[in-house]
């Protein structure tokens, strides 16, 4: 199981980043993904997730209504869109997957099994 997260970068407060997270080796139709993310000094924190049937998703509190997960199980891939962008948005954003049909709204990285490389995310002047 290989995930490789992408499409992160430099952006201004207010602007937005589309990641996506890439599966090889593996067929994503049976797996939960989610979204996590890392600032300097701080703890991996869930940003978002998705059943693997898109029919549920859940977000942090701190993205409800700015960021947006999707997935396109025929190109083996999951997308967040990230818009409005803030500061406190920087960090490093990882995606994860787990043989699940459901993902908890918890969005606990310990409910996560296989974890692809980061992308950067720096939003600031």
């Amino acid at each position: 199981v290989q995930l490789q997260a992408s499409g992160g970068g430099l952006v201004h407060p207010g602007g937005s980043l589309r990641l996506s997270c890439a599966a090889s080796g593996f067929t994503l139709d049976y797996y939960a993904i989610g979204w996590f993310r890392q600032a300097p000094g701080k703890e991996r924190e869930g940003v978002s997730c998705i059943s693997s049937s898109s029919d549920s998703t859940y977000y942090a509190d701190s993205v409800k209504g700015r960021f947006t997960i999707s997935r396109d199980n025929a190109k083996n891939t999951v997308a967040l869109q990230m818009n409005s962008l803030r500061p406190e948005d920087t960090a490093v954003y990882y995606c994860a997957a787990v043989w699940s049909y459901y993902c908890s709204g918890y969005l606990a990285p310990s409910d996560f099994d296989s974890w692809g490389q980061g992308t950067q995310v720096t939003v600031g002047q």
